[in-house]
C-alpha cells in the first residue's frame, strides 16, 4: 500500500483473472503464429529443392550447393531461435497457470501491460532491463593467463 498527497493507493501485486486471460489469448495467438514458422522454416533446410542444380553444368553447381549449404545454416538458425522463442511463451503460459505472470522477476513489480502486449513472454521490467543492460559483464578469467 502506497500513500499519496492524503490518498491511500493499493498497489496490485498480480493480475486479475481476467486479465491473465487475455494475456494467454494473445499467447495463444503468438504461439500458433511462431509454430507455424517454425515448421516452414524446418521444411526448408530439411527438405531437397525438386529445383536443384543437377541438370547445370559442373561449375555452376558448386556455386550453387555452397549457396544452398549456406542458407540451410542460417534457417537452421532461425529455426533455433523460433524454437527458443516458442519455449518463452510456454513458460509464459505457465505462468499464467501459476498466476505470476507478469511480475517481473527482479523487482518484484508488475510488468506494464502495454509491455506484456508487446513482448508477452516478458519476465523483466523495462526498468530492471535497464539496470541489467547496464552492468557490466563479467571477463571468463583464464586461469593459465594469471
Amino acid at each position: 500500500m502506497k500513500k499519496t498527497a492524503g490518498t491511500t493507493v493499493i498497489e496490485k501485486n498480480r493480475y486479475t483473472d481476467e486479465e491473465l486471460e487475455e494475456f494467454k489469448q494473445i499467447i495463444l495467438m503468438k504461439l500458433d503464429k511462431a509454430r507455424n514458422d517454425l515448421q516452414i522454416l524446418t521444411e526448408s533446410y530439411t527438405t531437397g529443392n525438386e529445383h536443384d542444380t543437377n541438370d547445370t553444368s559442373p561449375t555452376f553447381k558448386v556455386l550453387e550447393e555452397g549457396y544452398q549449404v549456406f542458407s540451410k545454416e542460417e534457417n537452421s538458425k532461425f529455426a533455433a531461435r523460433q524454437e527458443k522463442f516458442i519455449k518463452s511463451l510456454e513458460n509464459a503460459l505457465i505462468r499464467i497457470e501459476n498466476k505470476t505472470y507478469g511480475i517481473c522477476r527482479v523487482t518484484g513489480k508488475l510488468i506494464p501491460k502495454d509491455r506484456l502486449r508487446i513482448v508477452p513472454h516478458a519476465t523483466l521490467s523495462i526498468e530492471a532491463k535497464r539496470v541489467q543492460a547496464a552492468a557490466p559483464v563479467p571477463r571468463a578469467v583464464d586461469p593459465d593467463m594469471e
